[in-house]
């Protein structure tokens, strides 16, 4: 679950755009454009355009799912931590921190380009 102001970090993996999930699909407005899918086991990170949606699977037929959606119009700032040289462990994270208060951070594995995530939310909260 989605914890704001707690150590809300996951261990998140490039997933292809088709494994969107359905639920969160369908929140989706029709001018809204996926931007990357990033998962767990089970849950899913999902950028859009216009918004974060994270989808925590729950349960062992993982029917019920509680969703979550972080619009990028609430963002006050926000962080990236890059990885290091020859890391063990190479994880970089993605820090958000909205207007009332609130944070949330998303840990990435090895092979995801951090600031290209950056960037893309950069250009959702400028533009």
């Amino acid at each position: 679950m989605l914890e704001f102001n707690k150590d809300c970090i996951f261990n998140l993996h490039v997933a292809d755009l088709a494994s969107c999930n359905k639920n969160a699909r369908a929140l989706m407005t029709p001018e809204e454009q996926l931007i990357g899918v990033f998962r767990t086991v089970r849950d899913q990170v999902i950028f859009t355009d216009k918004r974060i949606i994270s989808v925590d699977v729950e349960g062992v037929t993982g029917l019920r799912q509680d969703i979550f959606t972080l619009p990028y119009n609430k963002i006050q700032y926000f962080s990236v931590r890059t990885t290091g040289f020859l890391e063990l462990f190479a994880d970089s994270e993605l820090t958000l921190f909205f207007s009332n208060g609130c944070k949330c951070t998303f840990e990435f594995s090895d092979g995801c380009d951090i600031t290209e995530i950056g960037r893309n939310i950069s250009r959702c909260i400028l533009n």
